[in-house]
């Protein structure tokens, strides 16, 4: 059964949150790690969405925390499919805190890594996505090259 492709569209995913008190680390800031957990939940969403099926999360490229973010702050975040391989999807979320007026600045973006899920839990092809802006284009072809760089890395641990 051949899979039909998906427009970016199709699958992002935005989350609110407000920042509560227990998510506070010592430093009276957001925990880094309750983010790490909102944002693994996004991208999980738009993988599901894409792919129909369960994700398993594989990898995380980066978390660089551009501002803090405290008691009471909303937080949004913004996750897409930027690209696809046979059963990997790699996902971009966005973080932003927003003030009380609407203005947004970014905290943080991280890509992820998941992978579809069969039935036996084992990986499964998902769906191409078809590609609408400039934009998302220039993200498939970064995509490409982080996934060059992630296979060349995992040949350079084994």
């Amino acid at each position: 059964m051949e899979l039909q492709p998906k427009r970016v569209s199709d699958s992002k995913t935005e989350q609110v949150q407000i920042i509560m008190p227990a998510q506070i680390n010592g430093f009276k800031r957001l925990f880094g790690g309750q983010l790490v957990q909102w944002i693994d939940i996004v991208a999980g969403v738009v993988a599901r969405r894409h792919s129909n099926r369960n994700v398993t999360t594989v990898s995380i490229d980066n978390l660089h925390f551009k501002e803090a973010a405290y008691v009471n702050n909303t937080m949004l975040l913004v996750g897409r499919i930027t690209y696809v391989g046979n059963t990997s999807m790699e996902v971009r979320v966005d973080t932003f805190v927003e003030s009380l007026s609407g203005e947004k600045r970014l905290v943080n973006r991280a890509y992820l890594v998941l992978v579809a899920l069969d039935d036996t839990e084992r990986p499964t092809k998902v769906p191409g996505i078809i590609l609408e802006t400039e934009e998302e284009k220039a993200e498939w072809e970064a995509g490409e090259k982080r996934n060059a760089l992630r296979k060349q890395r995992m040949i350079e641990q084994y």
